[in-house]
């Protein structure tokens, strides 16, 4: 009995060992370029250069539309894709492949009142004609502009709870600063769900008038 217990000791042990190790390095990609302009604890204003990103809208409960919009991301990153190529005019067939595109951090999600937008933000090398075409008409890809925003970053799960008190916290920064908001709030979540909650990184942000 004492071996038995000292065996889920043990495989307990490599979970938690792996999820604190597994998770970090996974998470390990590319995140969009910003500057901080002001730090408080753990609230940021940020400057956020030009990006590209991969979009898909979503319906239903937040938790939900940001697994069902990730899928559909997922998709279309790992080959769900047409490769664009210049084909001389004398070429007779025009050769489509498809390719993988590098995931990067995070996945955003933002409420435009009956829907929900996700997204992914692009690797930085590509621009809109670089990068593949998606075979799926629900991703779109677009231009995002230079902007600025307040973000509360906090660990722990993506729940609805955890989420809105975290948004309460930094609109109340927001107020107590005579900031003034451009958009509504948005959501940012950066591991792997393997990662252990007291490890992962999520933000709620909120584009501010720069």
């Amino acid at each position: 009995m004492r071996k038995i217990w000292i065996m889920i000791a043990a495989t307990i042990g490599i979970i938690l060992i792996g999820g604190i190790l597994v998770g970090p390095v996974m998470s390990d990609v590319e995140i969009p370029s910003y500057q901080i302009i002001r730090a408080e604890k753990n609230i940021e204003i940020r400057r956020y250069q030009p990006m590209i990103i991969a979009e898909v809208e979503m319906t239903g409960p937040r938790t939900e539309a940001i697994g069902d919009g990730f899928r559909l991301l997922a998709d279309y990153i790992f080959g769900n894709n047409t490769v664009r190529q210049n084909i001389a005019m004398t070429a007779p067939v025009q050769q489509q492949e498809s390719t993988k595109i590098a995931m990067t951090a995070p996945v955003q999600q933002q409420s435009t009142g009956g829907s929900w937008k996700v997204s992914f933000v692009m690797p930085s090398k590509y621009t809109l004609d670089s990068l593949p075409k998606p075979n799926n008409e629900r991703v779109i890809l677009k231009q995002v502009s230079a902007k600025q925003f307040a973000v509360i970053r906090f660990s722990g799960t993506s729940s609805d709870e955890n989420v809105t008190e975290h948004e309460k916290q930094l609109l109340e920064y927001v107020k107590a600063n005579d900031m003034r908001v451009t958009g509504s709030p948005q959501y940012a979540f950066y591991n792997p769900p393997w990662t252990i909650p007291p490890l992962r990184r999520n933000e709620v942000m909120i584009e501010i008038e720069q």
